[in-house]
């Protein structure tokens, strides 16, 4: 609850749903992998990509 005179409350719709992005997969994409800053691409367990970690 905000203090402010004529703050609005902030409802929510709900959970994000992200879906995976494999062509013709329509499941959900619980696995977000971004590179830097940028927007992550989300994939199901089946189509994640395999993580590797940086050689030193």
């Amino acid at each position: 609850m905000s203090d402010k005179q004529g703050a609005k409350p902030h409802y929510e719709a709900g959970p994000y749903v992200n879906y995976c992005e494999h062509p013709g997969c329509t499941k959900w994409g619980g696995f977000g992998f971004a590179v830097g800053r940028g927007d992550p691409d989300w994939f199901c367990f089946e189509h994640r990509p395999e993580w590797k970690p940086r050689q030193a």
